[in-house]
């Protein structure tokens, strides 16, 4: 039997004493609008949302009886980018967002997922390149109506 989901609510808000499943999602799977999700125990989850949302690592998918299914952020292969000074990150940055590339920005770091092409142009821009394994969390898109806390 299919569960459909009543509702989404931001980690900060999540009940866990209703938790009973959780889903694991890579950042493509956790925008969505409708999909049928398989959690960890097995069990499936209908997600059919007036519009696409972006689910966050934490989030909860409130069930039609009340308990919740927890969003894990699946570890993806990506690269962490570092820069000496704060000039040549914003100039690294602008080369990703010139090609128009998903990218997560961590403070003084950068995140983007795995691309031996862009690996090599960062390189020749002087960036340091860490491969890890992790969860990636990318910005919305400037023209998104849904960002993290929505």
């Amino acid at each position: 039997m299919m569960l459909r989901v009543a509702s989404v609510v931001p980690a900060a808000e999540l009940d866990t004493s209703r938790l009973i499943d959780c889903v694991l999602l890579d950042a493509t799977d956790r925008h969505r609008r409708r999909v049928v999700l398989v959690g960890q125990e097995g069990a499936t989850y209908l997600l059919n949302l007036p519009e696409p949302r972006q689910l966050c690592e934490g989030d909860g998918l409130v069930l039609e009886d009340g308990n919740v299914v927890r969003i894990t952020a699946k570890p993806e292969p990506l690269i962490e980018i570092a820069a000496t000074d704060a000039s040549s990150l914003a100039r690294v940055a602008w080369h990703i967002g010139n090609r128009h590339t998903d990218v997560q920005v961590l403070g003084e770091r950068l995140r983007i997922r795995r691309d031996h092409v862009l690996e090599e142009m960062l390189q020749r821009l002087g960036a340091a390149l860490t491969p890890i394994e992790a969860p990636f969390d990318p910005e919305p898109g400037a023209y998104s109506s849904h960002g993290h806390g929505a």
